[in-house]
């Protein structure tokens, strides 16, 4: 690959201690500026999104038209669809192939376009101006047998999904590495409200180091990913995102991030721990609960979370799993009720889910009152600048206004738009749209 690594304007690529590479300011931000914007190195858009948005640009709109080969992925235009084909083409092929059979994982999918596009490049790409894909770390030595199963398990999905349509696919060692390098590396887009549109991935932004207190957050205009600052960044700054949702005690951040990326935090947040005590809050009781009771209660909190994520995978989105998933939910709260206030993160988790199974069931009601109970301690939780609260207020807002419940609606949309006006730039197009629902209401 030619071309030396430049910087991009205002940060640098720099070896940062104890964390290997990094990226630093080499010039002052002020909260809300853009940092830097990367386009995706290579993405897919998620199955459940067909047909809602564009598959080469991730533009929603109602009036998408469908490739008449496959008839599953939809364009806005024949410009669109002409940009996409390179990528799409294989994919075509092999669901035309294979028919209802056909369903390799999103990260299959991926990785399969990552194949595709390393094949065609020769230059180093727009997205790879401070780190090149080929660099991304893969950790295998680090892998455990469980990690190397489902690995082993996407590999073998690619080859039976695609090798009829891709030529000469890389030998097993380097598929391997692809793949843990994409587990540790990828992205995944979201939408305003935090719904999953796709998974990407982009170079320059993996650069950045993680810390459970960031000054930068990322967010996706199309398939490009913005970088903003939400902290003063001065120069010489190093410039950090957040890899993990930062609502849990340190405790289970830490083994997220280990599991996960393979490092152990040594962020400001996680040596002093200011914000555990709040997550963790007990209910006031007459005669306080004792440690091994506590313990054992967030021992049941955190299975009952892998149960409740194990459940949500099941496919058959029929009406009694989703009756017994909020019956698991309210169940669960009222057990953890017992020691927990309402404020502790282990609740508003419960709280979170049933939340998004009221929305999926169109109880309207439902969702509204736990969006209520979850917002304050949700701006309590999170830092400042946070897309989670940012999005529940945006959730809760459209809510109320479908309830007509009109002046709440627009002081919640308001209160997202706040935040969204520095996460996302004052000129995005979600920010037009909260701004637009906004005037709707004068």
């Amino acid at each position: 690959l030619k071309g030396a690594a430049e910087s991009i304007e205002g940060t640098e690529r720099f070896l940062s201690p104890g964390k290997g590479r990094g990226l630093r300011a080499v010039r002052h931000f002020s909260v809300g500026e853009l940092v830097f914007a990367c386009p995706a190195y290579s993405y897919v858009l998620t199955v459940n999104e067909r047909g809602a948005h564009c598959e080469h640009c991730f533009t929603r709109r109602d009036d998408l038209f469908k490739c008449g080969k496959c008839k599953q992925a939809y364009y806005c235009n024949v410009d669109c669809q002409r940009g996409d084909w390179s990528m799409h083409k294989p994919e075509c092929l092999a669901m035309c192939a294979y028919g209802e059979n056909w369903c390799p994982s999103e990260t299959v999918r991926l990785v399969a376009r990552i194949i595709m596009k390393q094949k065609v490049t020769t230059e180093r790409t727009p997205s790879e101006r401070l780190l090149l894909l080929r660099e991304f770390e893969a950790h295998l030595d680090k892998m455990d047998s469980e990690k190397d199963e489902l690995n082993q398990a996407d590999l073998a999905a690619l080859h039976h999904f695609y090798s009829k349509h891709i030529s000469n696919i890389p030998d097993e060692q380097s598929l391997t590495e692809l793949f843990a390098q994409v587990n540790c590396n990828g992205f995944t887009i979201e939408d305003e409200e935090l719904s999953h549109l796709g998974s990407a991935v982009f170079p320059d932004v993996a650069l950045m180091n993680h810390s459970c207190n960031p000054n930068v957050i990322v967010t996706y205009k199309g398939t490009v990913a913005e970088v903003r600052a939400v902290q003063e960044i001065n120069p010489g700054d190093e410039i950090f995102d957040s890899y993990i949702d930062l609502l849990y005690p340190t405790e289970d951040r830490k083994e997220r991030l280990l599991d996960s990326y393979f490092f152990t935090c040594q962020c400001t947040e996680c040596t002093t721990k200011s914000k555990d005590k709040a997550k963790m809050e007990i209910r006031k009781l007459s005669s306080p609960p004792e440690p091994g009771e506590i313990q054992s209660m967030v021992r049941y909190a955190k299975n009952v979370i892998e149960e409740f994520r194990r459940a949500k995978h099941y496919k058959n989105i029929l009406l009694p799993p989703l009756l017994e998933l909020l019956e698991m939910c309210e169940l669960s709260q009222e057990k953890m009720g017992a020691i927990f206030a309402d404020t502790n993160v282990y609740m508003l988790h419960m709280m979170y889910q049933a939340m998004g199974v009221c929305l999926y069931m169109q109880d309207w009601d439902g969702a509204m009152s736990y969006g209520e109970k979850i917002i304050q301690p949700y701006s309590v939780h999170y830092p400042a600048y946070s897309l989670n609260v940012a999005s529940m207020y945006l959730k809760l807002g459209r809510l109320y206004l479908g309830l007509e419940r009109k002046t709440q609606g627009v002081k919640a949309l308001k209160k997202a738009l706040a935040i969204m006006e520095v996460t996302h730039g004052k000129d995005h197009h979600y920010v037009a749209e909260v701004k637009r629902e906004i005037e709707d209401q004068k």
